[in-house]
């Protein structure tokens, strides 16, 4: 679906075909968020195709966090393909996924701050609480925040995962709370779209979750 100008969402919709939202921005640098799992990247695939792309086409693939559903089709782009994620989650990724899957060797790592790519501007955000080291993205010009697992419609990331924290995601959800967001982009689920919708969800977000974190 197109959520706006340059800016598509390959939103999952079956349990066979992905699980978890990618999303594309199609500018002069393509840039890939969350490639989702590499058994089922033919979601990806057939999204792509239908706007006249191929995975070569992509020029950056960014990984929000991690968890396998998140990360694994990431390790289907070869080069010139950049690909990105946080240092802290790799570690800590790299550590623990034996031969359960495999984890790509990233081309940089994505630290808090600024970050540019072709002529896009974007923030990179430091959002533990479901992983040690996810990161939500921001893109100013779109008003965009793309989430990861950190929030979703009317609701959270799970922490009961290894490195999980019910404090840290807390405060990250208020960081993120504090950005002026018209396009929610969650990594599960409906994206939010409309400032004063983003708002409310995170006001209900508050209201119900962050009595159990």
């Amino acid at each position: 679906m197109d959520v706006c100008k340059g800016l598509h969402a390959f939103i999952w919709q079956d349990y066979r075909e992905n699980n978890c939202n990618t999303f594309l921005i199609d500018g002069a640098k393509k840039i890939l968020i969350d490639p989702g799992h590499r058994h089922l990247f033919g979601h990806v695939e057939r999204n792509l195709a239908a706007l006249k792309l191929s995975p070569a086409d992509i020029d950056v693939v960014i990984v929000t966090h991690g968890h396998p559903d998140h990360l694994e089709g990431a390790k289907l782009f070869s080069k010139p393909t950049l690909v990105a994620m946080n240092e802290v989650e790799y570690r800590l990724v790299k550590s623990w996924s034996g031969s359960v899957f495999e984890v790509p060797d990233p081309d940089f790592f994505l630290q808090e701050g600024d970050l540019r790519i072709g002529a896009e501007d974007f923030e990179v955000i430091h959002a533990p609480g479901h992983s040690p080291g996810s990161i939500c993205l921001y893109w100013p010009a779109r008003k965009a925040l793309f989430a990861g697992d950190v929030v979703f419609r009317e609701g959270i990331g799970r922490t009961d995962l290894p490195g999980g924290d019910g404090g840290q995601l807390k405060a990250s959800i208020e960081k993120i709370a504090a950005l002026e967001v018209e396009y929610l982009l969650t990594g599960h689920g409906d994206i939010v779209a409309g400032r004063e919708a983003v708002r409310e969800n995170f006001r209900a977000i508050e209201a119900y979750w962050f009595q159990y974190l």
